[in-house]
């Protein structure tokens, strides 16, 4: 590997110097704070330690879609340092250009001593940044280093000049080697203008299915620096239930930590599913227990242990081939609503894009940014206006390398005052929504798909909360705490008008909502076998369109050639008219259905056991086998 460095005498000076600072051995007032819970604050002497020698070191495994990681040995940082904050006060960035003349610019961020998540360091020389490539062959970098108060949360400034000109060098990309359902099989999965999104390495496109809930995923004991702030509403997680399915070489750190909710990953996988969700920001939220600062009200100063140990989860949940959808912050703490900024402390910038969002959406893109399958939630039920959601969507499209989509989720009552006001904005790719109750999924998706469509920017539409805030997906009927005489939806709803009624209506697809009042709700979960039979028949919808090679972007819901002109939960269709067609019935029966001329074969697919029959010559009637939900595949011959 070469490096093409200049000298490094050259740049090896005080970085003091460099940045303007005439003493910055130690912090301001050669103090620096650090916390002891929510209300203390302690002060104490932090003596500075030597600056780095400004090599580079390049790991990872060298190849197309892997995350591929470059640590520059820098200027030393305290992560609660005042005068320089290495957050606030210190860009680093590196240009990776490819041979085909390709050009990313990826933010990097402060890495302590480059191991915090197994040794918890607050400080260190190392600066980071994730790069996962597009192509294979010969990549070059070049790390760009800049310096000045308030450099990254301030409005960007004139042109400045990189502070270390001449650090880079070149690697070379293999192909991946990695097989499905791992994501660096399938490549990135980008917004390309249509309804759904595609993975950019076998070009295949995504359906969804997964865990909505628990919305305080990452509130977990074994995190550094995680507390509850409200104990008996938003207590801790353990994901005890699960550490029976971590296994041998699945990741841990600090030796024995994370193998509950590293195992939690392993079962939802297993079961199928590709997705799962969480709230990267809740304080003074329903929660109250998650936060990637080193304290809740320290919005400047970020937690490095911490955050390189959710890392650690969310690597391997692209390895299983799980969708990260991040929720960047809670409805209760995304603006100021009150109209003074007392009554919400933690709303960042009181909602508007200023010097601690900027700073959040960096943080956030520069140290996740590299994985493969995520989107950014611009918050949980979010009450930002317009131009707030646009500003703070802008922002993150310019400077996220890799363009992840972006969505907005609003409450049940705002979705038209919300979605209307954003229909055929360049930032927003998607929408993510919510529902009071599970029948209204289908005509929903269809809504926002079509509305969408016609401003000539589509939509990738999920449904992420579907069914009444108190229920939601109820756990599995023979859960402990489940009655058997509950006045709750059955399971079978929820996979009839939730699951296929989104698939059926052209949806990107499902995450599911726990609700608040059931077993393992929303904000307590951490067994996820609550809801076993539930990911099997999410398992099976997703196996279904796999196994048969359905080209789901270029169909399109059809209920009227099956006579549901209405669009009611009776009977979907969903068609690329001439070649094949999908025909859900939820309570059997049969249909007439209009099709092209041609000779055509029929099989059903039974969704509740995940099984195929045998293909017959179509007659001019679908006839279900019997009064449970079937869906017929129709394809020409």
């Amino acid at each position: 590997m070469a490096f093409g460095v200049k000298a490094f005498s050259l740049f090896f000076f005080s970085f003091g110097f460099l940045f303007g600072d005439e003493s910055p051995s130690l912090s301001k007032d050669g103090l620096v704070s650090s916390s002891e819970g929510e209300g203390k604050t302690v002060l104490q002497q932090f003596p500075r330690k030597a600056d780095g020698d400004l090599s580079v070191e390049v790991s990872g495994e060298l190849k197309q879609w892997h995350a591929v990681t470059l640590t520059l040995d820098g200027p030393f940082a305290h992560e609660l340092d005042l005068n320089p904050n290495p957050f606030t006060d210190y860009q680093f960035d590196v240009l990776f250009t490819h041979e085909s003349g390709e050009v990313l610019r990826v933010p990097g961020y402060f890495a302590a001593d480059g191991n915090a998540a197994q040794t918890s360091a607050q400080s260190g020389t190392k600066w980071r940044a994730h790069f996962s490539p597009s192509r294979t062959g010969r990549w070059k970098y070049e790390v760009l280093f800049f310096g000045a108060p308030n450099l990254i949360a301030g409005e960007e400034k004139e042109e400045r000049s990189n502070q270390l000109e001449g650090i880079g060098g070149v690697f070379e990309i293999a192909p991946s080697d990695k097989q499905l359902p791992d994501f660096r099989a399938r490549g990135r999965l980008a917004y390309v203008g249509k309804h759904l999104l595609q993975f950019q390495g076998d070009k295949s496109y995504f359906l969804k299915a997964g865990a909505d809930a628990p919305e305080t995923l990452l509130a977990f004991s074994d995190f550094d620096g995680t507390e509850a702030l409200n104990k008996k509403k938003g207590p801790l997680k353990t994901w005890s239930a699960h550490k029976q399915d971590w296994k041998e070489g699945d990741p841990t750190w600090k030796e024995e930590k994370g193998k509950g909710l590293i195992g939690a990953l392993n079962y939802l996988s297993g079961k199928g599913c590709n997705a799962f969700s969480f709230l990267s920001y809740n304080v003074d939220g329903d929660g109250s227990n998650v936060w990637p600062f080193v304290h809740p009200r320290k919005k400047f100063h970020y937690d490095c242990s911490k955050l390189d140990q959710w890392n650690i989860v969310f690597r391997h949940g692209v390895e299983k081939g799980l969708f990260l959808h991040f929720k960047m912050q809670e409805t209760e703490i995304d603006d100021n609503r009150s109209g003074k900024k007392s009554k919400v402390p933690a709303a960042l910038d009181d909602g508007e894009l200023g010097p601690e969002r900027r700073l959040y959406c960096r943080e956030l893109v520069a140290r996740f940014g590299h994985h493969l399958a995520l989107n950014w939630n611009l918050g949980e039920e979010n009450t930002q206006s317009k131009e707030e959601q646009l500003a703070m969507a802008g922002y993150i499209r310019a400077i996220d390398p890799y363009d992840h989509h972006i969505v907005v989720h609003t409450y049940p009552n705002q979705q038209n005052k919300v979605y209307n006001a954003l229909l055929g904005s360049e930032e927003i790719t998607g929408v993510s929504l919510q529902n009071s109750s599970l029948f209204d999924c289908h005509k929903q998706v269809l809504k926002w798909t079509s509305k969408s469509i016609a401003k000539g920017h589509p939509w990738a539409v999920a449904f992420d909360e579907p069914g009444d805030a108190q229920f939601g997906m109820p756990a599995d009927p023979d859960y402990p705490g489940m009655k058997a005489n509950a006045k709750v939806p059955s399971i079978h709803d929820c996979r009839k008008y939730t699951l296929w009624g989104v698939l059926m209506a052209g949806g990107m697809g499902v995450e599911y909502y726990f609700g608040y009042k059931l077993p393992q709700n929303d904000l307590r979960c951490e067994d996820w076998r609550s809801r076993d039979q539930s990911w099997e028949y999410c398992g099976h919808a997703l196996q279904f369109f796999r196994d048969e090679n359905i080209p789901i972007e270029a169909m399109k819901n059809r209920n009227d050639l099956i006579g549901n002109s209405k669009n009611d939960n009776s009977k979907y269709c969903l068609a690329k008219e001439g070649e094949v067609y999908l025909v859900y019935l939820p309570t059997g029966g049969e249909t007439e259905i209009e099709i092209s001329e041609g000779d055509y074969v029929v099989s059903w697919f039974n969704p509740r056991a995940g099984e195929m029959s045998e293909e017959k010559d179509f007659a001019g009637t679908l006839q279900a086998p019997d009064s449970e939900d079937w869906l017929a595949l129709v394809r020409k011959k």
